[in-house]
């Protein structure tokens, strides 16, 4: 008798969703360090994926109850008008993307300052942070160094956080690149998305722990993506194949609460899961396997609970 195979996707569902769901409840409770005045936990949704309009998607945010959005900055007018009326209408906080993107080091550096400058300096609303894909993976330490250089200027002009993602394809790809960067760097700080280091190493960074401790120690910003060996996203968190890579980024997501609980400061953390092709699909129909927008509100829920 053939297999229907509607029925087939909708039995294994219905058979492995309690098991699913449970599989992140160890993550939800507390940890038991004390935060000291001035710390607080600041979570942000992710337009990516997202296909209705701005009003749309930030009613979307403050109803699943997140403090904010983190979006790429805009740099038509147009956009701008639609993106703050939005955050102020639903009372969000932002932080905002910056990049360059041309493969010519003095294109691409002058769009990536130009992009930052006005991020930063725009006076409708002062972002969170900004979070840079700084440079290319093929540009030299110099060149990306420059970039940097860039940054620290902007941060000191304005006090805005400016942040350098650890990032396929950019400055920071790989742990062992990064770690140069921090050792001649003092005032590098990043964002951490630390699935990216385990796709390039093929590995849950076990030979690294090193450099994951001096990533650690810069890290202002959060995204909060799980990645594997084999890729940078799993298909979902909650499912229990993925338990080691869960717990691998819960205890590096650990470490950085607990500095800034100690030091009173404040931690901001992006759900970042992807759509496809990032959230693996179905052959032939690219359906994806798994909701991405259930699977960030739930990791925003299970960081919330943890770290609150």
């Amino acid at each position: 008798m053939p297999i229907n195979r509607r029925h087939f996707l909708q039995s294994g569902t219905a058979a492995t969703t309690a098991l699913m769901l449970s599989s992140l409840s160890s993550f939800a409770k507390p940890t038991k360090e004390a935060a000291a005045n001035g710390f607080q936990l600041k979570i942000l949704a992710t337009n990516w994926g997202f296909e209705g309009s701005m009003d749309e998607y930030c009613a979307k945010v403050k109803a699943a109850g997140y403090n904010g959005i983190e979006i790429w900055w805009p740099n038509e007018q147009k956009e701008q008008d639609e993106l703050f009326a939005a955050l102020q209408k639903y009372n969000l906080e932002v932080g905002f993307l910056t990049a360059g993107y041309q493969s010519n080091y003095t294109e691409h550096m002058a769009t990536f300052k130009k992009m930052l400058s006005s991020a930063a300096t725009n006076t409708r609303q002062k972002p969170l942070y900004i979070n840079c894909h700084s440079g290319r993976d093929y540009f030299s330490y110099e060149e990306n160094k420059s970039l940097v250089d860039i940054t620290t200027t902007i941060n000191k002009q304005t006090g805005i956080k400016v942040l350098h993602e650890t990032h396929r394809s950019r400055m920071l790809f790989a742990a062992p690149v990064a770690k140069n960067y921090f050792q001649q760097i003092p005032e590098l700080r990043i964002t951490m998305d630390i699935s990216h280091w385990c796709n390039v190493s093929e590995s849950l960074l076990e030979a690294q722990a090193d450099t994951v401790q001096l990533a650690i120690q810069r890290t202002d910003h959060i995204h909060t993506r799980i990645g594997h060996a084999e890729g940078p996203q799993v298909s979902d968190p909650r499912a229990p194949e993925w338990d080691e890579a869960v717990k691998a980024h819960f205890a590096w997501w650990d470490a950085v609460v607990a500095i800034k609980k100690q030091k009173g400061e404040t931690l901001t953390m992006l759900t970042e899961f992807g759509p496809p092709d990032y959230m693996p699909t179905l052959p032939y129909t690219r359906q994806p396997l798994a909701d991405q927008w259930a699977i960030n509100v739930y990791m925003m829920q299970t960081l919330r609970a943890r770290y609150q």
